[in-house]
């Protein structure tokens, strides 16, 4: 753990390389919230550490802080938690380093997205030591539970916030949003997700007679089909089509000369505006009964889903943060709606949401890194954004 008394915080690389430097792994805290804490409290700001739990999953620490209280609230999101580091061998550097190495941080975190939450800390700090009697305030909602069952993160902290009568007028995310370059991608909007699996029940029997058996094989080859057969839809304005994968197809018969007694797969639909989970659900239903008919014995089920596709309409908003990364970067950053879910589906039901990081080029990945450049340009962006919102 970093002494508080020594480090400056308004050093967006520093402040990565120390979060990176906390092991929080989901559901783990590993110190990164305390940190920040440790922070927020030292330059004035009102701090929370609400935990939430729920059967069958474990707690997760959160965190909630804010400098001043006045209207309007303009509210930084993101998540200290990371995915695992697979097997620490394959790293050039130990994972949980935060080496600094030919340019670049390296580290499980530095792109998504302790780099951004760093970004966003420094900015904060930068902007209000500079204008302390800003009209508005500035909060922060980091949550450890994003990478995990996001159950006991950001959508409970939102409420926990609501209940204690803070409000959001917008706020700025700080996943990976940049394909390959700082400055030219803000998502604006994200697709749903919804998962279903598919089981036919046939009947065992050999191979050599087939009368006497049922192919569930034959099913399920059918029933999949259907699902492929036609488009969902062919998009809408702001989202492109929405789009069905088989993700597994599953016959547990390592015999060749038996014909099993049931055959299974999953599919995973990322939809656009056009959906919601349950008409998704309801169309998907009709086209297996459609293409079962009489013919194949079969049963679905479908994942409880709380990734509905939205979508924060162009507008004020929109251009304020694309002019202040025009403004920094020379660059003219595309609305986009691509790629998968995030906790933007939670906080769009409070306030308008954008999404703007680092490039996301290596996040997930082993060796996963981000240019010492991107971290202290994306903390001029956020410190640009407050200016611009604040008209300061």
């Amino acid at each position: 753990m970093h002494n508080l008394a020594t480090f400056d915080p308004t050093d967006p690389v520093l402040l990565a390389q120390a979060l990176i430097r906390c092991p929080s792994v989901t559901p783990e805290e590993g110190g990164a919230l305390a940190l920040l804490a440790g922070i927020f409290a030292m330059h004035g700001f009102e701090v929370h550490r609400p935990v939430f739990s729920a059967e069958g999953t474990a707690s997760v620490e959160n965190l909630y802080a804010a400098r001043g209280a006045a209207r309007p609230r303009f509210v930084f999101a993101g998540h200290t938690d990371v995915v695992p580091p697979g097997d620490a061998g394959l790293w050039r550097e130990p994972p949980f380093s935060g080496t600094i190495s030919d340019g670049k941080l390296y580290g499980r975190g530095a792109v998504d997205m302790k780099g951004g939450v760093a970004a966003s800390v420094a900015a904060a700090l930068r902007f209000v030591a500079h204008n302390p009697d800003f009209a508005g305030s500035i909060a922060f909602l980091l949550t450890g539970d994003e990478e995990g069952p996001a159950v006991n993160g950001t959508v409970k902290l939102l409420a926990w916030a609501a209940e204690h009568g803070y409000g959001f007028d917008h706020c700025l995310l700080g996943e990976p949003t940049n394909p390959d370059q700082l400055g030219t991608t803000i998502k604006y909007g994200r697709r749903g997700s919804l998962t279903g699996h598919i089981r036919v029940h046939g009947t065992q029997g050999h191979v050599a007679y087939p009368h006497l058996a049922d192919n569930p094989a034959d099913g399920i080859v059918r029933l999949l089909a259907s699902l492929k057969a036609a488009p969902l839809d062919m998009g809408t304005p702001h989202f492109d089509a929405s789009n069905l994968e088989i993700t597994t197809i599953d016959i547990a018969n390592p015999a060749s000369n038996v014909i099993a007694a049931e055959a299974s797969a999953s599919f995973n639909i990322r939809f656009n505006d056009l959906w919601t989970p349950e008409t998704l659900e309801a169309e998907i239903r009709g086209r297996l009964d459609a293409a079962a008919g009489n013919k194949v014995r079969y049963s679905a089920r479908f994942n409880p889903s709380n990734s509905l596709a939205f979508l924060t309409e162009p507008g004020e908003f929109t251009d304020l943060v694309a002019g202040a990364v025009a403004e920094v970067t020379g660059r003219q950053p595309e609305l986009s709606t691509t790629g998968g879910t995030s906790d933007a589906r939670f906080i769009k039901n409070h306030c308008p949401v954008l999404e703007f990081g680092l490039v996301g080029q290596t996040m997930h990945m082993v060796d996963e890194h981000a240019a010492l450049d991107d971290i202290t340009g994306l903390t001029a962006i956020y410190e640009r954004v407050l200016e611009r919102y604040f008209a300061v």
